[in-house]
């Protein structure tokens, strides 16, 4: 943990990186009890947590696996991995590797949806264009 006095250059408040980061600071706070973070924010002397560049880059990277149906679990373990540095590549690659599988599943699923809907639509549009 990073503690200093003064704000380091492009470091931000957690209510600063909540706003960039379209969060509450509950949620930044969560991710980072839940394990989530690559790492704790620094610090000020006072306490106070501080946000820099690569954080944000990290949350936004929880963030997108979160919106893609990653398990909080899953991220938590792919943010230890992480942690764990070097030598961990090959877990992450999988985890990684599973979970866009998924998506893509998911992706498939929705597009079949949105082509029974746009084909409901055209029907309609035939319909009231001939009634016109």
């Amino acid at each position: 943990m990073t503690s200093t006095d003064e704000r380091p250059a492009a470091s931000l408040t957690i209510a600063e990186a909540a706003q960039r980061l379209g969060l509450s600071t509950h949620a930044l706070r969560y991710y980072e009890t839940e394990g989530l973070l690559v790492g704790p924010p620094s610090r000020t002397t006072t306490g106070r947590r501080r946000y820099g560049e690569g954080d944000l880059r990290w949350i936004v990277m929880v963030q997108r696996l979160r919106a893609t149906g990653m398990p909080v679990r899953e991220v938590r373990e792919y943010a230890a991995l992480v942690r764990a540095g070097e030598g961990t590549e090959r877990e992450r690659l999988a985890l990684l590797r599973a979970h866009r599988e998924r998506v893509l599943a998911q992706l498939d699923e929705v597009t079949g949806h949105l082509g029974a809907i746009t084909a409901k639509i055209e029907g309609y549009e035939q319909r009231v264009a001939a009634s016109a």
